[in-house]
């Protein structure tokens, strides 16, 4: 099904999860190519009191640099940044030169960092350009920003409920509106393997 999606306007990817996410994201993030991938921002539902130990679990095992994203961070390609604890995680500076930026505002679906909050600045700032992911999770966080990625021209995509460790999150987002493509994790890693991004390119 992957083959058969034209993922060439493509240049920065979100994926949101909560409940059953690293395992999910295990699965799904190693397929970026270091020589190709477009940057990717993660949100992933963590305890809010304690640090992330998320880069590090997947700098070990991604083919990419994992970061923990930083404020005014620039946003560079082949990079995946996964949101920090206890702050929303967002895309800030111009269309030449995006930034991260993080923020302590109130938290959204019960939660900060929020899947909406990072999918709705992301559609602000690349509209056509961007490809949303939702998985795995047990609550409707991402439902409203996987929306505001289709409403802005980009893709958007679900994990298949069926297959997924918690369907709650996959089914509250297909519930929202219509939503481009409905996949499995293998589908998935298959579509993220096959981008590329345009200019300059980076390697491990």
């Amino acid at each position: 099904m992957s083959a058969a999606i034209d993922c060439s306007a493509v240049e920065a990817v979100v994926i949101g999860a909560s409940a059953g996410g690293v395992e999910a994201l295990l699965e799904i993030l190693p397929a970026l190519r270091a020589e190709a991938a477009p940057p990717t921002m993660v949100v992933l539902h963590i305890p809010r009191e304690r640090p992330s130990l998320l880069a590090q679990i997947f700098d070990a095992r991604c083919a990419l640099p994992v970061l923990e994203a930083q404020d005014k961070d620039p946003l560079q390609a082949a990079t995946i940044y996964f949101a920090a604890p206890d702050y929303h995680l967002l895309v800030d500076g111009s269309q030449a030169a995006p930034l991260l930026a993080m923020s302590n505002d109130e938290a959204v679906n019960y939660s900060r960092p929020a899947i909406d909050v990072l999918f709705e600045s992301a559609a602000d700032h690349f509209g056509p350009r961007l490809l949303g992911i939702v998985l795995t999770g047990g609550n409707q966080d991402g439902a409203a920003g996987l929306q505001a990625i289709r409403a802005a021209g980009g893709m958007t995509m679900v994990q298949d409920p069926e297959h997924a460790q918690a369907p709650y999150m996959p089914e509250q987002a297909l519930a929202a509106g219509p939503i481009d493509y409905v996949l499995t994790l293998a589908q998935i890693a298959d579509v993220l393997a096959s981008l590329s991004v345009k200019g300059e390119r980076k390697s491990r």
